[in-house]
């Protein structure tokens, strides 16, 4: 858009104030001189001041690609941000907190990185213990064969079960 307004023909006289505030806007923050000349060398000595290290892992790019080696040769998986390792190696880096290797079981080691949680041994998906199972399944009794085969004459009939007296009934509105 700055190409089209640089023009003088067919501006009028309030455009070329616009375009001039315009431009002056654009430069407002921007430093000049001396005070540019200050400015980067207060940088440069923050830079120094503060640990190499920790200004490093904050401008690791994401597209970096993980630093481990397996067998002689450089994994080409990508980092995890803010780190030098791939999810699979993050173990490897003895600065890191935020990842333990799974312990796994006596028959079967495990060395899989899971995030460390409020347990003491963290645990993947595979090797994780369950709690006692909190709800036990009620058994079911065996009916003696004896009830089974009930005598059908303890039964009573329709008839047997009419009432002998008659009640009177009231009925309310």
């Amino acid at each position: 858009g700055s190409s089209l307004l640089t023009g003088p023909e067919g501006l009028m006289a309030k455009e070329r104030e616009n375009l001039k505030r315009l431009k002056c806007l654009r430069r407002y923050r921007q430093r000049y001189g001396v005070e540019a000349l200050l400015h980067r060398q207060l940088k440069e000595r923050r830079m120094l001041a503060t640990d190499g290290t920790a200004q490093q892992a904050h401008t690791t790019r994401s597209s970096q690609r993980c630093l481990a080696f397996v067998d002689d040769v450089r994994c080409s998986n990508q980092s995890l941000p803010m780190t030098r390792h791939c999810f699979t190696h993050i173990c490897q880096d003895a600065n890191q907190t935020l990842f333990k290797p799974c312990q796994g079981s006596e028959e079967v080691p495990c060395n899989k990185p899971v995030p460390v949680s409020l347990s003491e041994d963290p645990c993947c998906p595979l090797h994780l213990r369950l709690p006692p199972q909190m709800y036990v399944p009620e058994q079911v009794l065996a009916v003696p064969e004896e009830l089974e085969a009930a005598p059908t004459d303890l039964y009573l009939s329709a008839a047997e079960l009419q009432p002998t007296e008659s009640l009177p009934l009231e009925f309310s509105d």
